[in-house]
C-alpha cells in the first residue's frame, strides 16, 4: 500500500510532462553535463609539456607503466618525443643534443591536470600535464636534465628525490 502511495506521489509530479519536454529536459542536462570540462588520467595519446632541459619540448604519452586507468603525479610513462628545442652547441657540423625527435624515453609525471587528495584533506591540481625525462639507472630512474621548471609536487619525495632537489619550487 505505501509503495503504490509513493509511486502515485511520484507519478503526480511528472503527470504534466509529456514525452518531448521530457526528452528536452535529458537533452538539457546532458549539455550541461558536457559543457564542464572533466579531467582524466594521463593515457595513451596525451600530449605532456616537457619542464626539464633535456632537450625536448613536448611528448606524447604511448603507455602508462603502473595502473590500467593511466598515470598521476609521480607515475612514470613510456613517452614518444614529439618537438625537440634547436640545438644550441654544433660541434664540428654535429648536433649534440640529449634527445631527439621521434625517440621513445621514460618519463615522470611531475603537473597533472587531474586533482589529487592530500593526505590532510586538501587537494592539489595544475593547469597543465607536464614531465621530466628520465633515464634507467641501475635499479633506479635518473632525469636526464639539470634543472627543472616550475612547481613540482612534494608528493615526489618518497620515490623521486633527485628531481625534487632540481627544482625551482616544491608545491
Amino acid at each position: 500500500m505505501a509503495a503504490s502511495k509513493w509511486y502515485r506521489a511520484g507519478r503526480s509530479l511528472l503527470g504534466g510532462l509529456n514525452n518531448t519536454s521530457l526528452g528536452l529536459l535529458r537533452m538539457s542536462s546532458r549539455t550541461h553535463l558536457l559543457s564542464q570540462q572533466t579531467r582524466t588520467f594521463i593515457q595513451m595519446g596525451t600530449n605532456l609539456k616537457v619542464v626539464d632541459n633535456s632537450g625536448a619540448k613536448r611528448v606524447k604519452c604511448i603507455q602508462a607503466l603502473k595502473g590500467k586507468k593511466g598515470a598521476r603525479l609521480g607515475d612514470i610513462i613510456v613517452a614518444s618525443v614529439q618537438e625537440v628545442n634547436p640545438p644550441k652547441e654544433v660541434k664540428k657540423g654535429v648536433v649534440t643534443s640529449t634527445v631527439k625527435k621521434g625517440a621513445v624515453v621514460h618519463a615522470v609525471v611531475v603537473r597533472a591536470a587531474m586533482p589529487r587528495g592530500r593526505c590532510d584533506g586538501t587537494q592539489i591540481k595544475f593547469d597543465d600535464n607536464a614531465c621530466v625525462l628520465v633515464k634507467y639507472a641501475g635499479n633506479e630512474y635518473e632525469p636526464i636534465g639539470k634543472r627543472v621548471h616550475g612547481p613540482v609536487p612534494h608528493e615526489l619525495r618518497k620515490k623521486h628525490a633527485k628531481i625534487l632537489s632540481l627544482a625551482g619550487y616544491v608545491a
